[in-house]
């Protein structure tokens, strides 16, 4: 794709669904833009443009598309067993009350599961605060409402927590009000929007690797000022934070790095 072909859908894309495609990988966007492209039928970007304006359901899918919002209960089970038996016992240590933000939470699975792993080892008599935030409004009342979510999704959610947590409905799994009320979600442009601080735990798993090299280290940067010290990072299982030694962040283990005491 040709560099000045790029920059027109890039200004496109903004004015259409409010996605700057400039903070992301441009060689892994512009391969799912041409994918995209080919599936829409349309023979190029003007015609797809054109078309579209006035259809929000295109809007939508295309939105939806750009976003990733890829997800699943307990993803990477072996670092939630990780994080239940050390990195959280560390934390409730310091705290019995835990400051928590899930950002970029998609349809809800990474905060759900984390207030089920809560729940499971601090009962309901620790009430947590649990932060869910997201660019995507759609996915973001899809998590609010609890689901439903598919078989798929919870496959690895273990039998006795899927009965404790959710209903079974015809056309998937619905989260039970209870676990819904401990989270409150929000959207959030994790570019530009503040960040709250003193977190004890941030979780942003699998989102800041579509974006390029410079805003992966200005939001690992970013991530780090927002934890209290001893706070703890946890990313995807195939990240990894090269500079993680340069803002004092400290490998816990792959995908956890707990912010060093100033």
């Amino acid at each position: 794709m040709e560099a000045q072909e790029y920059n027109y859908i890039r200004r496109e894309l903004l004015n259409l669904v409010g996605v700057d495609l400039s903070a992301y990988r441009s060689q892994q966007v512009q391969r799912r833009l041409a994918t995209f492209l080919l599936r829409s039928g349309h023979p190029n970007w003007p015609s797809f443009f054109r078309t579209v304006r006035d259809d929000p359901a295109s809007i939508r899918k295309l939105k939806d598309y750009l976003t990733i919002n890829v997800s699943a209960f307990f993803r990477d089970p072996e670092k939630y067993e990780h994080f239940k038996d050390t990195i959280l016992p560390e934390l409730l240590h310091d705290c019995a009350t835990l400051n928590v933000w899930s950002a970029g939470c998609s349809y809800g699975q990474e905060p759900y599961s984390l207030a089920i792993t809560l729940s499971e080892i601090n009962g309901s008599s620790h009430p947590h605060h649990i932060l869910a935030t997201d660019f995507d409004q759609h996915a973001l009342e899809h998590a609010r409402s609890g689901g439903p979510y598919s078989a798929e999704e919870v496959a690895n959610v273990p039998a006795v927590l899927l009965k404790r947590y959710f209903t079974s409905l015809p056309n998937g799994y619905q989260v039970k009000e209870d676990l819904q009320r401990q989270i409150t979600f929000r959207q959030h442009n994790l570019l530009e929007d503040p960040i709250d601080d003193d977190l004890d735990l941030i979780v942003c798993r699998n989102v800041v690797i579509y974006f390029t090299a410079e805003i992966k280290s200005q939001l690992y940067r970013r991530f780090h000022d927002a934890l209290r010290p001893g706070g703890v990072l946890f990313v995807g299982g195939t990240e990894i934070i090269s500079e993680a030694a340069d803002i004092a962040l400290t490998p816990a283990g792959i995908s956890f790095y707990p912010r060093r005491a100033d």
